[in-house]
This record gives C-alpha cells, sequence and structure tokens, in this order.
C-alpha cells in the first residue's frame, strides 16, 4: 500500500515531465532525422562550418561568462554572509536582485546604452580624443550582458551557502595557524563546492540557451540561439533547426556533466 501510494504520488510530475518535456523532445529527435541538403539534418549540421563555429561561440563565451560570474560572486556572496546587519543591506540586496526582473532584449538594450554606437562609453572615448569602438555588438557585448543576469542568481545562491558554513570549523583552523587564504582553501572551499557547481551550471545552461540579449547583441558574431531561430524563421527549414536544438542540448549537457563529475571527484577520492 505503502509503495502504490507513492506512485500515485508521483504520476502527475511524471506525467507533467513527458507531456512538457519527453514528448516534444523525441518529436524534436525525430524531425532533425529528416532529409535536408540530400542528407539527414543531423550529418548536414556536422558537415558545415558555419554551424560548428555557431556552437564554439556559444561554448566559449558560456564557459567564460561562467566563470566571471563565479569569480565576481564569490567575494560578494562571502560578504553578505558575514556580515548580515549593516546600514543599507536591504537596499543593496533590493539592487543587487534587481535584474532579474528585465527580461534579455532589456539587458542586451542596457548593455547598447552602455557601449553602443552613441553609448556612454563610445561618446567618452570620442571625448577623450580616441576612436570610438562599439563593443555591445560582438563577443564583448553579450559577455556583459550574460554577467547582467548571471550575477544576482549565483549570489543568491552563494550567499546562503556561505551562510550554511560551520564556524566552529573556520575556527578551528585559526587556532591551528591557518591563515585567510588557507581557511579559504582547506575548508570553505569544499562547503561551498556543491553550491559553486549548482551557480556556475545554472549561469552555463542560461548562458546558453539565451535568446533575447543574443538577438538585441548578437550582429556580429554567430551564436547557436541565433542560428536556430535564422534557420526555423527565415529559411523555414525545420530539420536543421532541429537538430541544432538537438547540438545545443547535448552540448550543453556534455559540459554540465563533466562539471559534477570534476565536483564529485575529490569527494570520491575523500571516501576511499
Amino acid at each position: 500500500m505503502r509503495r502504490r501510494g507513492w506512485i500515485l504520488f508521483c504520476l502527475p510530475a511524471a506525467a507533467l515531465f513527458a507531456a512538457f518535456w519527453l514528448l516534444p523532445m523525441l518529436q524534436l529527435a525525430l524531425i532533425g532525422g529528416q532529409q535536408s541538403q540530400g542528407r539527414t539534418a543531423y550529418l548536414a549540421v556536422l558537415a558545415e562550418p558555419l554551424y560548428w563555429r555557431s556552437l564554439r561561440n556559444t561554448v566559449l563565451l558560456s564557459l567564460g561568462a561562467t566563470l566571471a560570474t563565479l569569480a565576481l560572486a564569490l567575494p560578494a556572496a562571502r560578504f553578505l554572509a558575514r556580515h548580515r546587519r549593516f546600514r543599507g543591506r536591504r537596499t543593496l540586496m533590493a539592487l543587487l536582485a534587481f535584474p532579474l526582473a528585465f527580461p534579455g532584449v532589456v539587458v542586451g538594450f542596457l548593455v547598447i546604452l552602455l557601449s553602443g554606437r552613441q553609448g556612454v562609453l563610445t561618446t567618452l572615448q570620442a571625448w577623450l580624443g580616441a576612436e570610438p569602438r562599439a563593443y555591445a555588438y560582438g563577443m564583448a557585448g553579450l559577455f556583459v550582458g550574460y554577467l547582467y543576469f548571471s550575477l544576482p542568481r549565483c549570489i543568491g545562491v552563494l550567499t546562503a551557502a556561505c551562510g550554511q558554513i560551520d564556524a566552529s570549523q573556520l575556527e578551528a583552523a585559526r587556532t591551528l595557524g591557518a591563515g585567510p587564504w588557507r581557511r579559504f582553501r582547506d575548508v570553505e572551499l569544499p562547503s561551498l563546492r556543491p553550491a559553486l557547481v549548482g551557480s556556475g551550471a545554472m549561469s552555463f545552461a542560461t548562458s546558453m540557451g539565451a535568446f533575447g540579449t543574443a538577438f538585441t547583441l548578437a550582429t556580429q558574431i554567430n551564436v547557436l540561439p541565433l542560428t536556430i531561430y535564422n534557420e526555423f524563421t527565415n529559411y523555414a527549414n525545420l530539420p536543421i533547426a532541429a537538430a541544432l536544438s538537438v547540438l545545443l542540448g547535448l552540448a550543453t549537457w556534455a559540459v554540465l556533466y563533466a562539471a559534477h563529475g570534476l565536483a564529485a571527484a575529490p569527494q570520491d577520492r575523500a571516501r576511499r
């Protein structure tokens, strides 16, 4: 009876999973197997350098934005976790979470206002006598945009994780003569590893599939979400768009799987 009750409890979640993920993904994979350019869409995608460049740009940009996000979020999270009461903390937390209210298109527009052809930085360059250069429409602009919407998420996750670190372990390490860097490396980092992997995975997956920001900014660089959009909307090439979507999902899954393995390796060695 108890086992039957658990099965009934899981049925709604299983039905939602099948209806909104499993069945659409199966259909997507089948469409990608249809003919395009005289061969299956998967083979056409693998043989086209344009698609490989688009995938490379997307992966490198997402990895770079994820690493930069973690590097910036971790010090801020440690500060917020250690200083729970100071004047203006609520205002600071609200400002840090404010970018979550903006869709990707608005984030892209803000980047254009910062470093577009008539943006603040471009105007400042002209005022200083340098040749104005707009950074918003290439790799740099997308990098800033991805940082903008990834930082609040990572700071929130890491702040909660930093607040759960056992203070007695830090005090014991200090008593034994460990300096700040040694305490951070040997005590804090192992405790924060799951949160770092989780927030990094969230940042990477969000960057890989980001469309609104890329649609607004990526006029000088090809990224996979825009390539899929062009194949689907402008060329009505459904098999290629489906095959590229499967490729994007597999690439994202492969990187996340590798990151999870790297995070779990030290724990496995410790158990042995």
